[in-house]
């Protein structure tokens, strides 16, 4: 139900505010009054199309907006809540129209397409004016009315969910196609840039740990010096003959732990030094660990030399730290990956269209072919029984399914004005719908395919 409507620059309104209450509403006024303005105002908020000429003059845009009760609407309530636009008792549609002529559509407060809007529109709206019989000429309005009449909704519900299956495979078609649209020399060389930084382990320790092993290769002689040299003057029982730190800090110690309960401060010096004693120990003994694992090896400096060159080569190639290596190699992974992931799921697809290419509907078909021959003879039952044996008609019409006589598109020649049935020697699960008769100056005949 239609519980309020609001115009704002639409056509010669400025603004306008309705409410509507429970039950029957007329709208009356004098010709110009704007009662037609209304309407349109309404058929816009369904989806109907628009351009700029309904922007009042010397403004920017046109604001329209309807607040329907959709509490009783089970059909709308299901609709909202498959295109996730937060269902409820309340429903709002807005649509804003700017001067330049484009529009935007809202159900909810989301932006929505104007066919979302057509669709909802018609579960909550129905409009009837003059020339209404002109929705004969439309192919859907005459299957639905044929359906409606008919007891076979399951058959419907049931084609209507393999036709959403079939739609449903089809965009998955459609978004695959995109996503395996890389070109066949394209995915060669993504493949061959994957190579490369596979041979190399990525990972931020491994890069810093080749590093430092360069670096410590790159001292050699040095190096080992160095720990050496340390070493001997720490603690000379490694290899010197003279008093090391560690010697001379016993020493110092030995005088000092003879006074230290004399004053504070050298009984806080003694403690010191015992530990720094400790110390000279302990870093003698990391010492020469360290200098275990020196390696003078020309080979093995020249093999880090170049990994950490052709590292350094391809961070140059792709524009990053070689510390962000790792993060390019994933993305070319993940590119590689979803490129054939979605290329084997697209032929999986392309198979299943290919399968069961169009939805079977001849259950359907056969259903609605005998409802239309029953409705067929029902109107002629009623119309000889009202008009009386033998009676010739000047007008009537007729509604049918299947080939004419000869196989053409038609149901055959009218009988009494009254279209005929008939019998579908074809099976082709056509609806065929005739209006003829003296009445209407000639006949209008409309083919409608399933």
């Amino acid at each position: 139900m239609l519980k309020h409507l609001h115009i704002s620059n639409f056509a010669i309104v400025p603004s306008l505010e309705l409410d509507f209450l429970p039950g029957f509403t007329a709208v009356t006024g004098e010709t110009g009054a704007g009662k037609s303005i209304l309407i349109d105002a309404l058929g816009l908020l369904l989806g109907e199309r628009s351009d700029a000429n309904w922007v009042r003059p010397g403004e920017e845009r046109a604001e329209l907006t309807a607040e329907f009760d959709i509490g009783g609407n089970v059909a709308a309530q299901a609709w909202l809540t498959d295109a996730d636009l937060e269902a409820g008792e309340r429903c709002l549609l807005r649509r804003t129209i700017n001067n330049s002529g484009r529009s935007r559509a809202f159900i909810n407060g989301s932006p929505v397409t104007v066919a979302q809007l057509q669709t909802l529109g018609g579960l909550l709206v129905e409009i009837h004016g003059q020339n209404e019989h002109l929705q004969l000429t439309s192919a859907a309005a005459l299957f639905r009315l044929l359906d409606d009449s008919g007891d076979y909704r399951d058959e419907l519900d049931a084609v209507g969910k393999r036709h959403a299956e079939w739609k449903a495979a089809q965009d998955e078609l459609d978004t695959l196609e995109g996503q395996t649209a890389v070109p066949a020399a394209e995915l060669e060389f993504l493949k061959f840039q994957l190579d490369e930084l596979g041979q190399f382990d990525l990972g931020t320790e491994a890069i810093a740990e080749l590093q430092t092993e360069h670096e410590r290769l790159a001292a050699g002689d040095a190096l080992l010096d160095a720990v050496s040299d340390s070493m001997e003057r720490l603690d000379p029982e490694s290899g010197g003959d003279a008093d090391g730190v560690h010697g001379g800090l016993n020493q110092v110690l030995a005088k000092l732990r003879s006074f230290e309960h004399l004053d504070k401060d050298i009984a806080a010096s003694c403690q010191m030094l015992a530990e720094a004693s400790v110390n000279t120990i302990e870093a003698v003994t990391a010492l020469r660990a360290a200098r275990e694992r020196i390696d003078i090896d020309p080979a093995r400096f020249a093999a880090v030399d170049d990994s950490l060159a052709r590292l350094s080569g391809l961070a140059r190639k792709h524009g990053v730290a070689m510390e962000s290596l790792a993060a390019v190699r994933d993305a070319l992974a993940a590119r590689v990956e979803a490129a054939g992931s979605a290329a084997e799921r697209r032929d999986e697809v392309e198979t299943c269209l290919r399968v069961e290419p169009r939805l079977n509907v001849e259950s359907v078909a056969d259903v609605g072919r005998q409802h239309g021959r029953c409705l067929g003879r029902g109107f002629q039952g009623r119309r000889h029984a009202r008009r009386g044996p033998g009676a010739q008609g000047s007008d009537g019409v007729g509604a049918g399914l299947g080939r004419g006589e000869g196989g053409d598109a038609g149901l055959g020649e009218p009988r009494d004005g009254l279209g005929r049935m008939g019998d579908d020697e074809g099976g082709d699960g056509l609806v065929r719908v005739r209006i003829a008769g003296d009445g209407l100056g000639g006949e209008l005949g409309m083919e409608l395919r399933r």
